[in-house]
């Protein structure tokens, strides 16, 4: 990809600009300037995402990037915008949502030839702001940060973070904090949300376009179905089922699963009260204000399929002209995205216990393994750890069966385990092999990723960041100089709430 230095100031390293979403029609956006940071610092660069978009940032310093990572000097092409989206958020709907605090700088095509927004996230208001300030907080920023690049190293499909940059003036939640901002990079920032604002609208025409821009941009191998619409309803869904099958094979909770999240692209969005379960329970949940425990572990997929409903419903006016073959035509996607996800999932779990192939029995297999896990508080995350050792000698039992409450419970589920490898026919060494590329050695567990925003926040302090960022980089090796990363948290470490950024 060609790049060029900046025409204003040999600060403006990075690729050129494009933006396809401006575009579009000028009532998708707003198009807005970023508010100036007064003494902006780089404290974290993803070299390695930087190469993937082609940036060149040679013989630039970090104050040159800071000023662009703040959004203090707009790259070359460039078309700075935020965009209109609505949302159901914990099941209630809001007509006009959008980016409050986000501005999409516009587009670069990575090494690949892909298309790849870049955004800041934090660098002030837009006509979406209502009474917020448009800014971040560092340890939200931070965060994001963290979880993202994190997700992306387990394999799960993710938003990234290219750059955290502190502002140097505060920001006022409960407290005074160090302002941030996060330059994210995604696929694309389009929503269910974003559909829903132009249904909630009856505009028909803006629905299609934004569809079709979808499909040439996400999907173009359905551009000349028979039907395209129903074919990008049955994609996203696709899409979606194999992203929450994903969360849910690492423990992973979103805690805001509102349909302003749920990104059509396919990739997991926005890192708020998020969290990592440590002991299996289907009913965790962290996020503060997920009172009712509406986006708990367990609940995921069926939101998901709810959000895809949501979906569905502004498709109507293209699936048919005919309501009644639309409503039709969208409960069947709707009602398969159960089908498409328990398979994802099914799949996911066989790799996780080292299984190659299929039985009749796995279903009831994986069941028995978590609500053992459940009744005797295993550890999520270790327990699938240390099955991997186990599946190829069983003398590696004793590391597994102490997690559990009561051992022998671990010892009836493995007697049933052992008894199905006899049909899967896999080398020990090639089973236990497979079963270590899936089943991570460390997370992002809550208590570290605590521990470490609160040092940067109270003491200035970026090298427990920078440490976890570490571990975290190769979750499926076994490093013995992090292997205290591995442990779950003491009682008094645990974390039972976390919160929102916003």
């Amino acid at each position: 990809m060609a790049t060029r230095p900046s025409e204003k100031s040999s600060g403006d390293p990075m690729v050129v600009f494009s933006n396809s979403y401006a575009r579009l029609p000028q009532h998708f956006f707003a198009r807005v300037q970023p508010a100036p940071a007064p003494k902006p610092r780089l404290i974290a660069f993803n070299d390695a995402l930087a190469a993937e978009l082609g940036f060149d940032r040679r013989g630039l310093g970090p104050d040159e990037l800071a000023a662009v990572l703040s959004g203090n000097v707009t790259p070359p092409g460039a078309e700075p915008i935020a965009m209109a989206y609505a949302g159901h958020q914990f099941g209630n709907f809001v007509p006009q949502l959008g980016d409050g605090r986000a501005i999409l700088l516009g587009e670069v095509l990575d090494r690949r030839g892909d298309r790849r927004d870049v955004q800041l996230k934090g660098a002030g208001r837009t006509p979406f702001s209502r009474r917020g300030d448009g800014r971040a907080a560092l340890g939200p920023v931070l965060r994001e940060y963290l979880v993202s690049e994190a997700m992306h190293a387990l394999g799960v499909p993710t938003t990234r973070a290219l750059a955290a940059v502190t502002t140097g003036e505060p920001v006022y939640r409960d407290r005074s904090l160090p302002g941030a901002v996060l330059t994210r990079v995604a696929a694309s920032h389009i929503r269910v949300g974003t559909f829903q604002y132009f249904a909630a609208r009856g505009d028909d025409e803006a629905l299609k376009r934004l569809a079709d821009y979808v499909i040439d941009r996400h999907y173009p191998e359905i551009r000349d179905a028979d039907r395209p619409y129903l074919a990008l309803l049955e994609a996203v869904a696709d899409r979606q089922a194999r992203l929450i099958a994903r969360w849910m094979h690492i423990g992973f909770i979103h805690g805001v699963m509102n349909t302003d999240n749920t990104a059509l692209s396919g990739e997991t969005i926005d890192f708020g009260p998020c969290a990592f379960m440590d002991a299996f329970d289907p009913a965790t949940s962290f996020s503060a204000i997920d009172e009712y425990g509406r986006y708990a572990y367990a609940n995921q997929p069926a939101i998901a399929q709810w959000n895809i409903a949501r979906f569905a419903e502004t498709l109507l006016p293209l699936l048919d002209p005919n309501p009644e073959r639309a409503v039709e035509r969208a409960n069947e996607a709707i009602t398969a995205f159960a089908t498409r996800y328990r398979g994802h999932w099914l799949a996911g779990m066989r790799e996780k216990i080292g299984l190659s192939g299929e039985g009749d029995a796995d279903l009831d297999l994986v069941r028995g393994l978590l609500q053992a896990m459940h009744d005797n508080g295993a550890d999520f995350t270790l327990t699938f750890r240390r099955l991997c050792a186990a599946a190829a000698d069983p003398d590696a039992d004793a590391r597994a069966r102490v997690l559990f409450a009561d051992p022998q419970a671990y010892d009836r589920w493995a007697g049933l385990w052992r008894a199905r490898f006899a049909a899967d026919g896999q080398r020990p060494d090639a089973r236990t092999a497979a079963m270590r590329a899936v089943n991570p050695a460390v997370i992002p567990r809550n208590h570290r990723v605590e521990r470490a925003l609160a040092a940067a926040i109270d003491e200035g302090d970026l090298s427990p960041f920078t440490e976890l960022m570490q571990v975290l980089s190769q979750p499926y090796e076994d490093r013995p100089e992090f292997a205290d990363y591995a442990k779950p948290p003491e009682t008094s470490e645990r974390v039972y709430r976390t919160f929102c950024g916003t």
